[in-house]
């Protein structure tokens, strides 16, 4: 007897086929080219993956999204894990994925090439910014967890370089997904504290994975506008992250990052001990030369001056034979006299000026005398 088959309505065998699909493909991982990329305002991604032969629809939640660490693009070979369902609507069936890698390399260190790129080509990594770390600060302010061995290396370095160094420590942590945010807001707040001269950020070692907040980046960014010079120590010698190609210095430890913050107070005093016997001995030395040479540009001065005296005199004597050359007293010696109008003492030129009765005083070389005019003759 021939069994009719069941009628099912198209939502019904859609959903027969979902639950078949779903069940046998609960976790899979697929391997393909991203093709027609889609990042509508919503934050969910959707995407084919495709091979030569054939391609499969691709969801990517704004959540699951959100944990992709490097930037994906149409013509990137990935690694996709997820489950396939079908989308009702359409009747189609798509891979609803959960976590994306790259092909080849993980996706911590593509993120970690792709960051680093785009900041050096904004210009984060320019010696041009760097800034010069202060001499000897008077606050050192520290960005680290406050628990575990960085923290105590740091602190006691500092301490045996210069025992009186204030520090100021902001505790964050140092790992997780919180942990970029409380450094990012460690490193403002510092800047606004205004009182704090250097920055140290540092974590011990540990994976790409472990030290993943550094490359991060807000971090970055927050580092680079940074008014108080930063130096990073993160990690081990070996260990690089963003945070050290923004930093204005970088530590290969933390310990190291207490090494070149502060010099050693008792390599300066030693310094300064050096310098004053050196001062000494330059004194010891320069201070005869010196004598001598005052000495003998005192000699050279009496004798400019012996030698400008008697040139000015020789000078002085020319003047005054020359005044006395063309002095009306010369011209009296040689015989001649002066006469004037006794009245008003004015100089006499010619007898037309005088009259008979007239007082007039004549002035020789030797004396003078008064006469009174009784005759006068025009020649």
């Amino acid at each position: 007897m021939l069994v009719e088959p069941k009628v099912r309505t198209v939502s019904e065998l859609t959903q027969d086929i979902k639950l078949v699909l779903e069940c046998a493909f609960e976790e899979v991982v697929v391997e393909g080219e991203i093709s027609n990329l889609r990042k509508p305002s919503s934050g969910h991604n959707y995407f084919s993956l495709k091979d030569s032969t054939a391609q499969i629809k691709c969801v990517l939640f704004k959540g699951d999204a959100a944990k992709i660490k490097f930037s994906f693009a149409d013509g990137m070979q990935v690694v996709c894990h997820g489950r396939v369902g079908v989308y009702e609507r359409d009747g189609q069936y798509q891979l609803y994925v959960a976590r994306m890698e790259p092909k080849g390399q993980g996706a911590l260190q593509l993120a970690f090439m792709q960051l680093k790129e785009k900041l050096a080509q904004e210009g984060f990594f320019d010696e041009s910014h760097k800034r010069p770390l202060p001499f000897l600060p008077k606050v050192i302010g520290v960005i680290t967890s406050p628990t575990g061995a960085v923290i105590r290396d740091i602190l006691h370095v500092l301490e045996r370089r210069f025992h009186d160094a204030h520090v100021v420590i902001y505790p964050v942590r140092v790992q997780g997904d919180e942990a970029s945010g409380e450094i990012v807001q460690a490193i403002e707040d510092m800047n606004n504290l205004k009182e704090v001269e250097v920055l140290i950020l540092a974590r011990g070692g540990g994976s790409l994975e472990d030290l993943w907040c550094f490359n991060e980046e807000n971090v970055a960014r927050a580092i680079y506008k940074s008014d108080i010079p930063v130096i990073s120590a993160i990690g081990h010698e070996t260990d690089f992250t963003i945070a050290d190609f923004v930093a204005d210095r970088r530590a290969p430890t933390p310990s190291a990052a207490a090494e070149i913050v502060l010099p050693s107070r008792q390599e300066l005093e030693e310094k300064i001990q050096h310098l004053m016997v050196f001062l000494k001995r330059s004194l010891e030395d320069i201070v005869p030369q010196n004598i001598q040479r005052i000495d003998d540009l005192r000699e050279a001065m009496y004798h400019a001056l012996d030698s400008l005296v008697a040139n000015s005199r020789v000078r002085l004597e020319g003047l005054i034979n020359e005044l006395n050359a063309l002095s009306p007293l010369a011209v009296l010696k040689r015989g001649y006299s002066i006469t004037t109008r006794f009245a008003d003492n004015r100089v006499l030129q010619s007898a037309c000026e005088l009259k008979k009765g007239d007082r007039v005083k004549t002035k020789l070389s030797e004396g003078t005398f008064v006469s009174e005019i009784e005759e006068i003759a025009s020649r």
